[in-house]
């Protein structure tokens, strides 16, 4: 494997390789029965080479020889690509943050109850959930770029809506601004696992994913650590609060513009060449035998994924509990102390994505998905009960600290979440899987939100935080649960692990052939 654009030739793969198409029974959304165009004779009276299903079949049976595996290079605006993608999901988690952090401000700037902000956050959880089939059945069909563009452009129109909504009566206005945003992160939390795979290299991808996702990490932390210092608390002075959220809202839409024309210059559908040979064998296919409706049936039959679904949800929705409620928890123990609790929740999120860096790294190292993903389950598990009893015990570093275990472990589990998705249900689409995990995600989070609120209110910061950890202790039993069939892993490494069928060269059924050339950069 090789750089795009380099003048080394990748290891055991040739310029030139015939193949001749035959019909495959795919498992990824392929209906059965449809045909591969080509097959027959070459020729000359000579023996075809093996078709490409044949070859999948026979290297299910260790028996395909090296050279005869597709090329597969690195291209360079692979680093681009991943780079504008973390920048606009960031603004896009900066956005869904920025009130939250700020509920007491904004009650009181708006004239509504804490509830109806916490609602800004929520809409974000409740438009994902009913946009999330249509969303990836767009990136299936229409593909990544234009998702992506979706997405950034969005992000960008919710933006400068919050610039009309600068009034202490405009709360409907600011309301449906977010909503606005809320569509367009449906189009931003499915690509990283899409982005990884299509872009990157075996070695990298589970580090490219969670760089991805680290992306939307730092949004948030930047949405914790930015707003309290942008805009203080001034109940005295609603002008100087309104120029203040105006600062806030301005630079947000300036920045989230600029992103967008970049997505738009950087971002291309796929490289050039693959990057793995798991793509390779995707890219084979014939778009016209994909079903999106069997690629979503096959995953609701998956019972490992089904598992994983549950799991992933109650992680990622206690996460944006905690992350939506952080303010009135901290707040409740230690008055007045709002910008720190935004500093708390800069800690738990930077302690989240050194988490899942070091994840991702690990993952490309070990492949070990599932022990890696049920150490960490566990240990965010301990963390939320040594937050819970000791939130209240006067000591500000105290939750400073606890909070920063929690993060790394709770925030860092995401893109493992992502990552183990794919192999287990691979060769189905990265976009239809992590948007399912997303969207289970966004309903537990909007269950968990109002629950945990409510005992937060009624009762206190520890009741809500007991109620997260019942569910979380559930989520160590399901993910202990899971089969581990590494099957993305499985076809990088020569050993495929799918439902194929390969049909013989000499049948019947074959079509006449056609021939494929994969042609050498060099």
């Amino acid at each position: 494997m090789v750089e795009d654009g380099g003048e080394e030739e990748a290891e055991g793969e040739s310029g030139e390789m015939p193949l001749a198409a035959a019909p495959l029974q795919r498992c990824n959304g392929f209906l059965p029965g449809k045909e591969a165009a080509g097959g027959g004779r070459a020729s000359g009276g000579q023996q075809p080479a093996p078709a490409a299903p044949e070859a999948e079949a026979m290297l299910a049976a260790g028996s395909v020889r090296p050279e005869a595996r597709p090329e597969t290079r690195l291209s360079r605006r692979r680093l681009s690509v991943l780079a504008v993608f973390s920048c606009y999901s960031l603004v896009n988690a900066f956005q869904w943050i920025q009130y939250s952090i700020l509920s007491n401000v904004f009650a009181g700037f708006y004239g509504v109850s804490f509830t109806q902000i916490d609602w800004l956050s929520m809409v974000y959880m409740v438009a994902y959930v009913p946009l999330i089939l249509p969303a990836t059945w767009l990136l299936d069909a229409r593909g990544l770029r234009l998702t992506a563009l979706l997405g950034a452009g969005l992000n960008a129109v919710g933006a400068w809506l919050k610039c009309g909504s600068l009034a202490p009566q405009r709360y409907p206005l600011t309301l449906a601004a977010q909503a606005v945003c809320a569509v367009a992160q449906v189009f931003i939390l499915g690509l990283p696992s899409r982005i990884a795979s299509v872009w990157f290299g075996p070695t990298e991808v589970s580090t490219a994913c969670a760089v991805a996702v680290l992306g939307n990490q730092l949004g948030t932390a930047i949405g914790f650590l930015l707003p309290p210092v942008l805009v203080p608390n001034t109940p005295s002075d609603i002008d100087l609060m309104a120029h203040n959220i105006s600062i806030m809202f301005y630079g947000t839409a300036i920045v989230s513009t600029l992103l967008f024309f970049l997505a738009g210059v950087v971002f291309e559908e796929k490289p050039k060449y693959p990057p793995s040979h798991s793509q390779a064998v995707l890219q084979t296919k014939p778009p016209e035998d994909y079903s999106y409706k069997q690629s979503v049936i096959n995953l609701f039959k998956n019972i490992p994924f089904i598992l994983l679904l549950i799991s992933y949800g109650i992680m990622t929705g206690a996460f944006y509990s905690v992350s939506t409620l952080l303010n009135q928890m901290i707040v409740t123990h230690y008055e007045g102390e709002e910008v720190n609790a935004g500093r708390i929740g800069l800690t738990l999120v930077v302690a989240g994505m050194v988490g899942s860096i070091i994840c991702g790294l690990w993952l490309d190292y070990t492949k070990t998905y599932k022990q890696t993903t049920l150490v960490v389950y566990i240990l965010s598990f301990v963390g939320l009960l040594v937050f819970t009893f000791t939130l209240d015990l006067g000591y500000l570093i105290v939750v400073f600290v606890t909070g920063g275990v929690l993060g790394f472990f709770m925030t860092g589990y995401l893109p493992l979440g992502f990552e183990f998705a794919v192999e287990i249900t691979y060769p189905e689409s990265e976009g239809t899987s992590s948007g399912l995990l997303n969207a289970s995600a966004q309903i537990f989070g909007i269950v968990f939100t109002l629950v945990q609120g409510k005992l937060t209110t009624n009762y206190s910061p520890r009741a809500g935080n007991i109620f997260l950890c019942a569910w979380i202790f559930v989520g160590i039993i399901l993910t202990a649960l899971i089969k581990s069939d590494l099957r993305r892993h499985n076809v990088n490494s020569g050993i495929m692990n799918l439902d194929v069928k390969a049909v013989p060269v000499d049948s019947p059924v074959e079509p006449e052939s056609s021939t494929l050339k994969i042609q050498s950069a060099l």
